[in-house]
């Protein structure tokens, strides 16, 4: 996936979870953030961030910041972690072509049951149901989540393993995207939401695939890298 117009800023502050103020080439912006998640860890003054400049003229704000440099302690470097809570779901979908063989049928936001699912695709002579997660949040090469308390995420994980226990027909998955290439493992963010991580751990015993990988990080790209040790 690739971002077009990319501006590199300096982070100064976030108003509420929707805006932010960024200094572009000595001015400053109000930007609007594609990451309405925390991210205080990330975002924080004088950050060094990315953003794209919109092709419309006469939008309110004309930036979207959609990467940000975190500083790790671990290597004395910085890396970059992107936030775009958008673009998980198109680097999934270039990862499902890629990663299924013979795919036939590619449908997006899937009504199934009670909720809407990011996909659902056939391939060979199987159906399969998929959300999709973007994960920002890291400590210590190690990925978490979610960052905040996810009661959607829940239902889509009791919902999923419903559908794995009483239908033979269509498997279930999950496919979490570590959006930045350091990390080694992933687990729940027990700390943050108990719930989503017994939730999890529950979809998994009951054949629900969980799908863990990290990405490779531009300032104007993101495409899955690896595969990363799951620890439940």
């Amino acid at each position: 996936m690739k971002y077009s117009h990319i501006h590199q800023g300096i982070f100064l502050e976030r108003p509420n979870r929707f805006i932010a103020k960024v200094k572009i080439d000595d001015k400053i912006h109000t930007v609007h953030v594609k990451n309405t998640g925390r991210c205080k860890e990330l975002l924080i003054p004088n950050a060094t961030v990315y953003l794209e400049k919109s092709n419309n003229p006469n939008r309110k704000t004309l930036f979207d910041l959609v990467g940000v440099e975190k500083f790790i302690p671990q290597t004395n470097s910085h890396v970059l972690i992107n936030i775009d809570s958008m673009v998980p779901n198109k680097v999934a979908k270039e990862w499902i072509l890629e990663h299924f063989p013979n795919i036939s049928f590619v449908k997006e936001e899937y009504t199934y049951g009670n909720s809407r699912f990011d996909f659902y695709f056939e391939f060979e002579n199987e159906k399969m149901l998929l959300e999709v997660k973007g994960c920002t949040l890291e400590e210590n090469g190690h990925g978490k989540f979610p960052d905040a308390p996810t009661a959607r995420g829940v239902k889509h994980l009791k919902e999923l393993t419903q559908i794995q226990k009483s239908n033979l027909d269509i498997k279930c998955g999950v496919l979490f995207l570590l959006q930045m290439e350091h990390c080694h493992s992933f687990s729940p963010n027990d700390a943050t939401h108990l719930e989503f991580g017994n939730a999890l751990r529950e979809a998994a015993k009951n054949g629900v695939e969980i799908y863990v990988y990290d990405c490779k990080v531009t300032k104007d790209s993101l495409t899955v890298n690896k595969p990363i040790a799951k620890v439940f």
